[in-house]
């Protein structure tokens, strides 16, 4: 399900973003319209993405997503509407490589964050999930491929 994590220290990355805050339940309705709404401002800049989208989950409850929708840019974005300038700091994290299709995170998570904790490192309340390979690319969710990242506290 996840390939063998690894501890990597991830760099400072600009971004353009769209905070969202909603019910587990809404996650499937609001990612597809926010990513193409971020798509669009940005592109209407004449920036483009600078690598794969990703979100960016702030802090971790059972019964709400606290998220940024984001894409890694070269340079700072002009608020506009949702859009804004954004960055990931940078840090240590830990880091896989999920194959399979979005509804196999949850468990991917779990496996991955128990890893984590038997390898003696403590998570930082955020984390992030850059979307590799998906149904934009292939319709076969046995290809897709989602990178999860975790910074650690050190």
């Amino acid at each position: 399900m996840i390939d063998t994590p690894r501890i990597t220290q991830a760099p400072t990355q600009l971004t353009a973003c769209i905070h969202l805050t909603v019910p587990r339940t809404e996650i499937q309705n609001v990612m597809g319209p926010g990513l193409h709404e971020l798509l669009a401002a940005v592109a209407q800049q004449g920036i483009t993405p600078s690598g794969p989208w990703f979100t960016h989950h702030l802090r971790m409850d059972p019964n709400t997503f606290d998220f940024e929708i984001c894409v890694p840019v070269t340079k700072p974005v002009a608020a506009t509407g949702r859009v804004q300038p954004g960055q990931l700091s940078a840090a240590t994290v830990a880091q896989t490589t999920y194959h399979g299709s979005y509804e196999g995170l949850s468990a991917a998570w779990g496996e991955f964050e128990a890893w984590i904790k038997a390898n003696g490192h403590t998570a930082a309340p955020d984390l992030w999930e850059r979307y590799l390979i998906g149904p934009e690319s292939s319709p076969d969710p046995s290809t897709w491929r989602t990178e999860l990242n975790r910074p650690l506290i050190t």
